[in-house]
Formats: C-alpha cells, sequence, structure tokens
C-alpha cells in the first residue's frame, strides 16, 4: 500500500489491493505530507475492517492460528535451525498481531492482501519472508486436512525491487583487517572472507572440523550446532586460510572438541558482538554502509563467479540447498560471457 501521482489526476492516489486486484483511491491533495498523514489513517481503517470481517473463533474448530503455529514448530524443530524456527515463529506472530488468533478457514484472500499491501508498505523484504514462510505452512495445514486448500496460492506477492547483495574486494578486505583491533576477530573475518562459512558455523568450529594434512573443513552437525539445513558440507582451504588456522592451532589443546575461535578460553562467542564488531570496523574504513558480516560470505561468492567458478560449485560450497537462492551471483557471470564471445 502506497501513495502515487498519475496521469489521471493531479491529487494523490492509494494504491492497494482488494482480492489479488490493484485498486486505487483519491487522497483529494496535492500535498505530498498530507497524503502521507491520509495513507496512514486509511491504513488503520483497513486493518480494523478486515479484524470486523473476521468472527470469533467457531467452539467445534480447534484450528486456530495459534494452535497451528504450535503444531508446525514442533513438527519443524527436529528438521531445521534454531534460526530457521525463530523466523516462521516471528511470521506467524505478524500475521496474527495483524487479524486476530482466528480459524485456518476463516483466513481468505482479502485478508491476505491486506496484510501483504500493509507489511510490504513497511518493509518488503520483510513481507516476502512473511509470505514464503506462511504459505509454506499452509501447504502443511492442507496435508494435515486442516483446510481444503491453500489461500496464499491464490495472492500474488508484489514485484520486490532488485538489489544485488553488497560484497567486498580483496583491497576491502585489507583495509577492514587493518581498522580491527583484535588478532580473533582478524582470523574471524579473513576466513569467513576466504570460506564464505556463515558466523554460526565460523563460531562453533571445533578442532576436530579441520584436517590440515588434506586442507580441507569440514562443517559438522551436532547435538550443540547443526547448520542452516541440518547438511554438513566439506569446503578445501586455501593457503591463506591454512596460515591462520594452522596458527591457531598452536593455541589449542588436543582435544577434538575445543572451538577454534575464541576471546577467552572457555567461553563461547556471541553472533551479535562479532557481526557489531565487523559493522565498527566497515565504518572505521569509510566502505559501503551496506557491507555487515554475511557481506563476508556474499564476497567469497562473488569473487569465485568472478574468477569462472560453475554456480553449482558455488551452490556446493556455500551449502545452498537450492540453485536459485546461488542465481543471485549470476549476474557477476556476464564479463565470462563477453569474454567468451569476444573469442568468436
Amino acid at each position: 500500500m502506497f501513495i502515487v501521482k498519475n496521469n489521471k489526476s493531479s491529487f494523490y492516489q492509494i494504491v492497494y489491493k482488494i482480492n489479488g486486484k490493484k485498486t486505487t483511491r483519491s487522497t483529494n491533495t496535492i500535498n505530498r505530507a498530507e497524503a502521507q498523514k491520509i495513507l496512514e489513517e486509511f491504513k488503520k481503517s483497513f486493518t480494523v475492517s478486515v479484524q470486523k470481517n473476521i468472527s470469533t473463533l467457531p467452539k467445534d474448530d480447534i484450528h486456530s492460528l495459534s494452535k497451528f503455529k504450535s503444531e508446525y514448530l514442533e513438527y519443524l524443530r527436529p528438521i531445521k535451525s534454531k534460526n530457521y524456527i525463530e523466523s516462521i515463529d516471528l511470521s506467524f506472530n505478524q500475521f496474527i498481531s495483524f487479524c486476530g488468533n482466528v480459524s485456518l478457514k476463516q483466513i481468505n484472500t482479502q485478508i491476505l492482501d491486506r496484510f501483504i499491501s500493509l507489511t510490504f508498505a513497511r518493509t518488503q523484504r520483510g513481507a516476502h519472508h512473511y509470505y514464503r514462510t506462511l504459505k509454506a505452512a499452509f501447504n502443511k495445514a492442507v496435508e494435515w486436512n486442516y483446510i481444503e486448500s491453500n489461500p496464499f496460492t491464490k495472492v500474488k506477492f508484489p514485484r520486490l525491487t532488485k538489489v544485488y547483495p553488497a560484497f567486498l574486494t580483496e583491497d576491502d578486505l585489507l583495509i577492514i583487517l587493518a581498522n580491527t583491533p583484535y588478532q580473533y576477530l582478524k582470523d574471524i573475518f579473513l576466513v569467513a572472507f576466504y570460506t564464505g562459512m556463515r558466523l554460526g558455523e565460523l563460531i562453533n568450529m571445533r578442532r576436530d572440523w579441520i584436517n590440515l594434512f588434506n586442507n580441507q573443513i569440514l562443517v559438522k552437525c551436532s547435538d550443540a550446532f547443526l547448520t542452516k539445513n541440518k547438511k554438513e558440507r566439506i569446503i578445501p582451504m586455501s593457503e591463506k586460510v591454512k596460515s591462520v588456522l594452522t596458527s591457531r592451532f598452536q593455541n589449542l589443546t588436543h582435544q577434538l572438541n575445543e572451538v577454534v575461535f575464541y576471546r577467552i578460553k572457555g567461553k563461547r562467542l556471541h553472533q551479535e558482538t562479532i557481526s557489531k564488531q565487523f559493522k565498527d570496523a566497515v565504518r572505521k574504513s569509510n566502505l559501503n554502509d551496506r557491507i555487515h558480516f554475511h557481506s563476508l560470505r556474499h564476497s567469497f561468492a562473488s569473487l569465485l563467479v568472478q574468477r569462472g567458478v560453475s554456480l553449482y560449485v558455488v551452490k556446493e560450497l556455500l551449502g545452498h540447498e537450492d540453485l536459485t537462492t546461488t542465481q543471485i551471483y549470476s549476474h557477476l557471470q556476464q564479463q565470462n560471457l563477453r569474454d567468451a564471445v569476444n573469442l568468436l
């Protein structure tokens, strides 16, 4: 839901959807600030009208949103990571906050259109995440015979603004390392850049993950740690990574379950703290403020693609379940395509 001007009127128009169809409503003003206030009021009335159209939960219908959320999360816990579970929980909470703890059977396309319109106006990426995760959840509700069909399949999600991920060059990394105060942080940043490992994987890396003889890291799952998709993968080590890990091994004992990266022995590092310290180093380096810790993973993939490595190989190294996720780097292949044509 947003305001826009068109050729048909000098007034700002509110654009929103009802039952999947785009609709406009005039604000009767040419002043953008006034139009924005009218939009905010319209959003409130829009939400109220949704809630009024939903009756209370029938007594004989046990399949409420909150009940289904609990069952669905319980089903996912053995097969999905903690972070993924938390993201699903957030999606349900946002939806329940919008329409209340209603019956699954009461949810229709009008409700979903309004929910998506409002969240999309606030956060495009967030709205897309809610849409994807709730759509998958409702597919499971169909399988469990809670509902006859998935209402999310009847709703068309708005087109997202295409934004390529920010990534670093090797020179950028050197600048960041120069502005990083502690050696353990420098080591984490460098290994992340040259392996594409996630931050959660790095701070949980144990001695027995590393094989210096075969020059490879085996990202392992255990009772204490699970990868994002609960799958293990092998990452070959470059000489730069091997040098860092060899150096860290000198300060480790022979216990195979000892973590490799730490500030104080015996204390696990926190993801939020490492992310913040990386961001501080980026800002001290006067680099693009869009760069964050996950950009190191993007940078690893970007460098490989630009040097002619197949997206299929990059997919395996990153541990993506689906090639479509890896294809966000496909635009970097354009130079390789041009070079290939120039050979003709």
